[in-house]
């Protein structure tokens, strides 16, 4: 079985995509094969024939993101073809960092109410944009009534979020880390700086857990949250991306089945 080895798939890729470049010059028909020469390719992507060569043959070559964003452009490479550009070359793309939010079609937003357990989707900035009736029954000072809708706010800012959310500390620090996770990729994300720096203006507690550098990703698993009758209820929670643009998470709380509701005294808000 032949190794997987990243550079020899770059080179087979990037081969592949130049052989499929049409040609319109006069010599078109009677060039011996197909799509572009590497002269050509080079020259297309303002770099040496050498080092077209050597990403083709495989070879340990440093590409950097800027050569590989022109090599994509010259290639014309759809969005899926120069993701996967970048990823065999374990490169991240400078374009798609910079990318402009798009606004998701009403079919998506829609999918948090065809939904009969809480449900709601956010978007990179932690902000739902849909939620449906259970959640908002659920996520009193939240999602119901007129307050700001980031989840991240909520769990730092507001003083209902320690009292609703079971085990605050351990919620809050890993809401952190997951957003963290986000924000890596997107390090240039104004928006996402913008709320950073409030959030770590206007709680402690978020300064420190951000400043710990903790990185997660986002996962499912149990949840407790406490009513105002002092009540617990406990959830199984798994989270969706959209494929099309993965910055979006579907989130889906399903009640557990035999948990025991008990009486509880809730929790001191933390320190802001």
């Amino acid at each position: 079985m032949q190794e997987a080895d990243p550079r020899v798939l770059l080179g087979a890729f990037i081969r592949a995509h130049r052989e499929r470049l049409p040609y319109a010059g006069i010599a078109a028909g009677r060039r011996r094969t197909p799509g572009w020469r590497r002269e050509e390719l080079a020259e297309a992507t303002g770099v040496g024939v050498t080092w077209i060569t050597w990403l083709e043959q495989g070879r340990d070559v440093s590409a950097s993101p800027a050569a590989l964003a022109r090599l994509a452009d010259a290639l014309r490479l759809n969005p899926a073809e120069r993701v996967s550009l970048f990823d065999l070359a374990g490169r991240r793309d400078p374009v798609a960092l910079n990318e402009p939010q798009h606004e998701l079609p009403e079919h998506v937003l829609a999918l948090p109410k065809l939904l009969q357990v809480p449900a709601y989707l956010l978007d990179h900035l932690l902000t739902a944009r849909d939620w449906n009736p259970a959640a908002s029954q659920l996520f009193a000072g939240w999602l119901d009534d007129d307050h700001d809708r980031n989840l991240l706010r909520f769990v730092f800012l507001s003083k209902q979020a320690p009292q609703l959310i079971v085990d605050w500390q351990d919620r809050a620090h890993r809401l952190v880390a997951e957003f963290r996770a986000d924000f890596s990729r997107r390090p240039r994300d104004a928006a996402m700086q913008n709320l950073i720096d409030e959030l770590a203006s206007g709680s402690a507690v978020f300064a420190r857990m951000w400043g710990e550098q903790s990185v997660l990703l986002r996962e499912g698993g149990e949840r407790g949250f406490r009513m105002l009758d002092g009540t617990l209820k406990y959830y199984q929670q798994t989270t969706l991306l959209v494929a099309s643009q993965t910055e979006y998470k579907l989130v889906c709380l399903e009640p557990m089945v035999g948990a025991v509701p008990e009486i509880v005294q809730p929790q001191k808000s933390p320190p802001a």
